[in-house]
């Protein structure tokens, strides 16, 4: 009796995890299959699951505007971000990990307070300081403004990893003569790696996905994807075929990485978790 509950519980989650799964990502699946219908066929109602694919928005979209510029520019923001970040964050995090102070928790919950803060709220002055700096549609100007607004996260993930250093490691570095800078890159990041890594592919994601910061800091120059994606929404309305054509040429580059350095993630994600 006790096995058949057991079965069925298993079972029951497996079907549930499906669900989830297939929930979450039904919107990517209908958005791809969008982007092989012409226009009349993406508006058409009902919507026809099966229909002549075609390739009419891809090549209106490779027309229209230069796909590889945009995806240039969203690489080095987003790399150039994420290895800043995580330049910044590794030590933050080693301090409060390991040299706390009594305002170490203080300073945690304020730098996450930060994400919390409406974007909107702080646009003009970061335009303002983006233009007097001759930052204003620029790569660095946008890498920038998205290592500031990911460090946080980035801090507080670092930190979470790096108390699960064992702290007797730590000591046996220092009682072989190593200083503070050789514990840190010496001893705690290789045993941290693997949580680094998973930071690191979560800040790149996040880079990759801007999109507020993006449209208002950047024209032509620096233009990410994001923006290369609202150019096909016009007064005149919404082109689904070559929207869900832009879309997908987006996002595919992200999802492939994703789908490849999954198990690499998870690993990182779960470190620390079984002592």
């Amino acid at each position: 009796m006790a096995l058949k509950t057991k079965t069925s519980t298993r079972i029951g989650v497996t079907v549930l995890g499906w669900g989830i799964a297939l929930w979450l990502f039904f919107p990517i699946f209908w958005m791809i299959l969008t982007s092989f219908k012409s226009e009349v066929q993406a508006i058409s109602t009902p919507p026809k699951l099966f229909f002549m694919p075609t390739l009419s928005s891809y090549g209106e979209v490779f027309e229209r505007a230069s796909y590889w510029h945009f995806a240039l520019n969203t690489v080095i923001v987003s790399v150039g971000a994420t290895a800043i970040a995580i330049a910044l964050a590794v030590p933050a995090a080693y301090s409060m990990a390991f040299l706390p102070s009594k305002r170490t928790r203080g300073t945690l919950l304020w730098m996450l307070s930060t994400r919390m803060l409406p974007p909107v709220g702080v646009l003009v002055p970061i335009y303002l300081l983006a233009r007097n700096t001759h930052l204003l549609d620029t790569c660095t100007g946008l890498a920038i403004v998205d290592m500031l607004t990911n460090l946080p996260i980035i801090v507080w993930m670092l930190y979470t990893f790096f108390r699960e250093v064992p702290a007797p490691i730590l000591e046996a570095g220092r009682m072989d003569g190593a200083t503070r800078w050789q514990e840190m890159t010496m001893v705690l990041l290789p045993l941290a790696l693997p949580g680094i890594a998973s930071t690191a592919l979560l800040s790149l994601i996040l880079c990759w996905n801007e999109a507020f910061w993006s449209l208002n800091l950047t024209s032509s120059h620096a233009a990410p994807l994001t923006a290369f994606i609202a150019s096909f929404s016009s007064p005149e309305g919404l082109f689904f075929g070559k929207l869900s054509a832009a879309s997908t040429l987006a996002v595919a580059p992200i999802l492939v990485f994703g789908w490849i350095s999954q198990k690499q993630l998870v690993r990182g994600l779960t470190f620390g978790a079984v002592k």
